[in-house]
């Protein structure tokens, strides 16, 4: 039972090299050992620092990408607002200058068909009125074929024209 209980040099000798090695690590081990978790902690402290840092700019990047993102759909409806009024614009000018093109090839063939019809009816007359002549000549010839018809038609005019004046 030696064991459980120790001599008394046993005892001092243990306690000298307990408090000179407690005495060599607390001067020499010990702060090492703080120094390092004190870096580690505030390595720690930085990264956690760093994460909410770039936490903060990623929210702040996707508020301004969302914001990006509205403003380029507002510029997008506008500018399909715009191609939209454009292209009425557009359609509304072509139809009325289609119209303004299409009144005057109306106006156009109008005044050509009138000329035509003018046309047709002078070469009507004409025609009318050289088969009238050529009529009337044939009559006279057959009713005046004699001297004695020529005489009385003579004197008929002439006694036509003295009641006219």
């Amino acid at each position: 039972m030696e064991l459980f209980n120790p001599e008394f040099g046993l005892g001092f000798w243990l306690l000298v090299v307990f408090l000179l090695l407690f005495a060599v690590t607390a001067k020499y081990v010990w702060p090492a050992i703080i120094k390092s978790v004190d870096e580690r902690a505030d390595f720690i402290d930085k990264g956690v620092e760093y994460a909410e840092n770039a936490k903060k700019q990623l929210d702040e990047a996707s508020a301004n990408a969302q914001k990006l993102m509205i403003e380029a759909q507002r510029r997008q409806m506008d500018i399909l607002q715009e191609a939209t009024q454009m292209k009425n614009r557009i359609i509304e000018e072509a139809r009325a200058a289609a119209s303004v093109e299409a009144k005057k090839v109306m106006d156009a063939a109008t005044l050509s068909i009138e000329q035509a019809r003018k046309a047709a009816e002078e070469q009507f007359r004409t025609e009318v009125s050289s088969f009238a002549l050529q009529i009337a000549e044939r009559l006279l010839r057959k009713e005046l074929s004699t001297d004695k018809k020529q005489v009385e038609m003579v004197e008929k005019m002439l006694d036509e024209l003295e009641k006219q004046n």
